[in-house]
This record gives C-alpha cells, structure tokens and sequence, in this order.
C-alpha cells in the first residue's frame, strides 16, 4: 500500500494518473492484478451493490465496509463519499478520519445536493475544512459539478462557478480539484491555470479527449467514474445476447495475457497511450475472463 505522500506524488500535470474506480472487492482485486497499483471507488457502483440510490448521502456504511474490506486486502484506495453523508461539518471530518484510520490515502467530495442542485460553495468549504482538520495528510480531492448538473447558465457563466469554486476549495484545504464533463481546451486550460493544485478530469467519451490530450493540457489525474461498472453491466447482457440461438456474434474468451492488453496496464509514473492498445481493447470488448482466473482472486476474498 502506498502512503498519503506516496499518493500525492502521483499527481503530475501532463502526466495524470489514470485511476479507475471499483465498486466492491473482486474488482479492485481484478484491477490490481491487472496492473493498477491505486483505484478509487465510485459511488454509483457502490451504492448499487448495496441496492441503494447513489448521491443521496445513504451509502456511508456501505462505503465504509468496503474501504475496510479494500486496505485489509492491502490495497491503496481513495474513496468517494459523494458530498460528505453528511450536513454537519464535524461529522464528515469524523467519517474522513475513519477512513485514514483504515489506511485509505485519499478522498473524493463532490459539491451536489442530493436533490441534484449545487451546494452553497460555502457549506462543502466547510465539509473539505473539517476533513483537512480530522485527518491531516489525507488527500481531499474537492469536485466541483458546476457543469455536471443540468443548467440553462451560459458556459461562461459555469466556467467562471466552476473556477470559483476550485479556489474557495482550494483555500478550505484541498488537496486536488475534480471537475467532471465534457469541456472545451480552452475550459480545461482555463481550470489548470485557477488554482495551484491538481487538476481531475473523467475519461471522456468517444469523440473527446483521449489521455494524450488531457495530458497535453496539464491534467494530474483521470478517473473511470462510474464507467468500468457500467461497462461490466453492459457485458453481462452482451455476453447473454451473444449465446442467443440467433446471435450473429461470438464472444471470445481471451487468454490473461490478451485480458492484460485490453485493460492497460499502466506501469507505476508512466502513461501507456499506445494507439494499438486502446484498438486492442476495442477488438476484445467485452473482455471475458476464464473462470479459473476469477476464482483465484475471489477465492480469497472472503470475510
């Protein structure tokens, strides 16, 4: 496991780091052995093992059972507690410092209401304050989702939101910023130059920017988000639509070193872009591991 410093030094503008999120214990297991020596969790996968909506503040005893169940595995993981489960500051400072306490490096705290509206800037300054304070050295990586929630405000208008708030977070004590969407070049520059921490981007979709790009424009950190979870979701019914006794297309079952391939890795302080390799996902999607290599990861996973 690597330490909250350790962790911290992986964020290198124009070299992020790619940190896809698991949702329960087999994938960050998976993950791991595929390469990925730090994974984040995401909320959505999270709350939707333990059959509850996600960013309604209701998974903090679902989140906190698998960051147990991750850093007992001797995994290094930063957590997403969506806006903090909490309204009282103090509260989300205590639930941030029983995460440290378990050996989690970092953590991710968004500025949505439940309801879907933005938080006051004020009230998850206050959130990101409590948590510098309970758990000094953790990194708290503050999210903004000025574009990520629906708005009729111009783009300029959610430009000049987003960066204020990175600064105001900036100032409560963050440690990196998040701002999730898809953005222009100029945007995303714009966001870089705000403030002197890290900035967080989400992989972007077919048509945006790839890790190059983000890379080129001084991004420290890309995220999977709720992406690798849905996509397993999305190969459980490909997977099924394809043993139909009318299904045009077969699904290959690749060997570990081709399963390797298709999902990065990416090796400790390096950025893999290779074009063949992102091509080799494609050919592979949905990637289907043999049973055996999933049983000898679960195998071990048990409470």
């Amino acid at each position: 496991m690597l330490t909250p410093a350790e962790f911290r030094a992986l964020h290198r503008p124009g070299a992020p780091l790619l940190l896809p999120n698991a949702w329960d214990l087999a994938s960050a297991r998976w993950l791991h052995a595929a390469g990925y020596e730090v994974l984040g969790t995401t909320s959505l996968g999270v709350a939707a093992v333990a059959g509850l909506p996600d960013g309604a503040g209701v998974a903090a005893d679902a989140t906190l059972h698998l960051a147990r169940r991750l850093t007992s595995a001797g995994l290094t993981v930063t957590v997403d507690i969506e806006a903090g489960f909490s309204t009282d500051p103090a509260a989300v400072g205590a639930y941030a410092a029983a995460l440290a306490a378990l050996g989690v490096v970092g953590v991710n705290i968004e500025d949505s209401a439940p309801d879907g509206d933005l938080l006051p800037a004020a009230t998850t300054a206050d959130r990101i304050a409590a948590i510098a304070s309970a758990a000094p050295g953790l990194f708290v990586n503050a999210r903004t989702d000025a574009f990520w929630i629906e708005s009729s405000e111009a783009r300029g208008d959610r430009l000049a939101e987003a960066v204020g708030r990175l600064r105001r977070y900036e100032a409560a004590g963050a440690s990196g910023v998040f701002v999730p969407g898809v953005l222009e070049a100029e945007e995303v520059r714009t966001l870089v130059a705000a403030t002197a921490l890290p900035l967080n981007m989400l992989v972007q979709p077919p048509g945006g920017f790839d890790l190059r790009g983000l890379a080129r424009l001084g991004v420290a950190r890309v995220s999977t988000g709720s992406l690798l979870v849905r996509a397993a979701l999305g190969a459980v019914v490909a997977t099924l639509a394809a043993l139909e006794p009318d299904a045009s297309a077969q699904v290959a079952e690749p060997q570990i070193a081709e399963a390797r391939v298709a999902g990065g890795p990416v090796s400790p302080g390096e950025l893999d872009l290779r074009a063949d390799r992102l091509a080799a996902a494609r050919a592979l999607a949905p990637v289907v591991p043999g049973y055996a290599e999933v049983a000898d990861h679960l195998a071990r996973t048990a409470d």
